[in-house]
């Protein structure tokens, strides 16, 4: 019960890695709230509170954090929503379709740590911003996205430096190829070249990141902070 009494926060909630981190969180005695745009209804079930969370809309997030403070604060926030959304190029991207993905991976994990870590200040908590291994080396294509995931790991840096004493710690997690409803819509020709140069193989599955990601939330890493965590197979390595 390594979260017993403590609340959590966790986008992109309802498949893949986030599914996997509210289940583990629920498992070790968090109570878990869990926003995904897909949720269309609040529902409450095990410790788990679904939420309707489009992380593109401000408002959305202040509610959801007026609604947690009333239940205390919250202890753990991961921002984990995000999309691909197209594989184009710098100059062959749309500008719309720039700014979307922006939105979402970017200004989305912007807006959760806006408003959650105050919540956090001088009582402690712990931010867990999940990027991608094109967060941390480059690809080729998919501009916004790696824009994005390259944004997310320096704010992940600022903020860890910006609140390391008022004991607010925040972490990003750089998961290789997963298996997540996203890589499975994907073309099978990207899946199979990244596994190619993946040392292990293989695929990831959603549980294996969602370890590493229950292990920066807990006290266990007390002393840990701005550090990027590569959950890949060993690709980054290379």
């Amino acid at each position: 019960m390594r979260l017993k009494g403590k609340i959590a926060v966790v986008s992109g909630a309802a498949a893949g890695i986030g599914a996997a981190t509210v289940a583990r969180f629920a498992e070790e005695g968090a109570t878990v709230y869990a926003g995904d745009l897909s949720f269309k209804e609040n529902s409450e079930e095990g410790g788990i509170l679904r939420r309707r969370l489009d992380v593109r809309d401000l408002t959305l997030w202040e509610n959801l954090a007026n609604e947690v403070s009333g239940a205390g604060s919250a202890q753990i926030l991961v921002n984990n929503a995000g999309l691909v959304g197209t594989y184009a190029s710098l100059t062959d991207v749309s500008v719309e379709d720039w700014h979307s993905v922006i939105a979402v991976n970017q200004t989305g994990v912007f807006y959760g740590m806006r408003v959650f870590i105050p919540q956090m200040l001088g009582r402690g908590g712990s931010v867990i911003n999940v990027s991608s291994i094109w967060g941390a080396v480059g690809a080729a294509g998919v501009a916004p996205y790696t824009a994005s995931k390259g944004a997310v790991t320096q704010m992940s840096k600022n903020g860890a430096l910006t609140y390391a004493k008022e004991k607010v710690r925040v972490n990003s997690v750089h998961p290789g190829l997963i298996a997540t409803p996203m890589i499975a819509a994907q073309d099978p020709n990207i899946s199979a070249d990244v596994v190619r140069a993946t040392p292990m193989g293989r695929i990831g599955e959603p549980g294996e990141v969602a370890a590493v990601i229950l292990f920066l939330a807990s006290d266990e890493a007390s002393y840990v902070t701005g550090a990027q965590f590569m959950v890949d197979g060993g690709y980054t390595a290379q």
